[in-house]
């Protein structure tokens, strides 16, 4: 991944809307503007290349968005972040706040820094979304805890009556859940934890840009471990390599969970048994003192 210092080299910038759109100048002869006309490859088109892509060659699109909340049902974008890399170079840059329609609570002012004022000149999400999706045509879609930001990404196009393209996608974190040994090396996959570990060039920061140059450093970190560790190198054996690891914790945590049941059921049959014995014990002590009390009576002792 590139280093800062190759952000602030001569660079060529575009307007996508009102979002900027950043290509840096080692690449820009090589790379195309995103035309928001084309149409968006996905999935589909994708895997129809061949499943043999060299995960080193190709290219990603790594995305991050800043929201109001937690929920895309009660909460909105305000900021979309993405960095396009190829080969492992960082060849280009996209960048909007979003007008999110609503207030943003004080508390994730306090996280992010963006606040009200911030927002009031940026455009809704119907203004950005489109140039996103050009921006990352043609690439694999990659983010730290994907599921989050790909909620609240296809929400705001069934929004705005846009069909989501169905990009490849890898979530970091579940690249690192697999390949990064906790508690040894990181007490969690955290974007900033991995970020401290891998000393990425740029630190996440809650603002979607710099948060997703920080998931590009660490994917290319975790990239390369994986080629090395595991001899992955394409995206159809990342694909089985991940699946194959997904289903052994999956099994682990069955097994896991059968054996806490059976220590539940064994414990629960030695607490009866214990209580059966106490019970036999007690009705014995009781046999004995009524047989003693008994034959007293019949000696006439009173």
């Amino acid at each position: 991944m590139s280093h800062p210092s190759t952000y602030r080299r001569a660079r060529a910038e575009m307007s996508v809307g009102r979002s900027t759109v950043v290509i840096m100048d080692e690449t820009r002869d090589s790379f195309t503007a995103p035309d928001r006309t084309a149409p968006v490859r996905g999935a589909a088109e994708q895997r129809a290349a061949g499943r043999g892509a060299i995960l080193s060659e190709l290219e990603f699109t790594v995305v991050d968005v800043e929201t109001t909340g937690w929920a895309p049902d009660e909460a909105s974008i305000t900021e979309i972040g993405a960095v396009r890399v190829r080969a492992g170079r960082l060849v280009a840059e996209f960048s909007s706040l979003v007008n999110p329609g609503m207030p943003v609570p004080a508390t994730i002012t306090e996280l992010t820094g963006i606040s009200d004022q911030m927002l009031i000149s940026a455009p809704p999400v119907a203004g950005v979304l489109p140039g996103l999706l050009a921006f990352a045509r043609g690439s694999v879609l990659a983010a730290h805890n994907a599921p989050f930001d790909l909620r609240f990404l296809t929400a705001a196009c069934t929004g705005m009556g846009l069909d989501w393209p169905s990009f490849e996608v890898l979530d970091t974190v579940r690249l690192a859940r697999h390949l990064m040994a906790t508690p040894e090396e990181v007490p969690d996959r955290k974007l900033a934890t991995l970020a401290r570990f891998f000393a990425t060039p740029v630190r996440p920061s809650h603002r979607a840009l710099d948060d997703a140059r920080s998931t590009a450093a660490i994917l290319g970190r975790l990239l390369a471990r994986l080629a090395d560790r595991e001899g992955v190198s394409t995206l159809g054996q990342l694909d089985t390599w991940l699946a194959a690891r997904d289903a052994e914790v999956a099994a682990a945590e069955v097994a896991a969970a059968e054996v806490a049941a059976a220590e539940v059921a064994a414990a629960e049959v030695a607490a009866a048994e214990a209580a059966a014995v106490e019970g036999a014990a007690t009705a014995g002590q009781e046999a004995d003192a009524d047989g003693r009390e008994t034959a007293r009576a019949d000696a006439g002792i009173g």
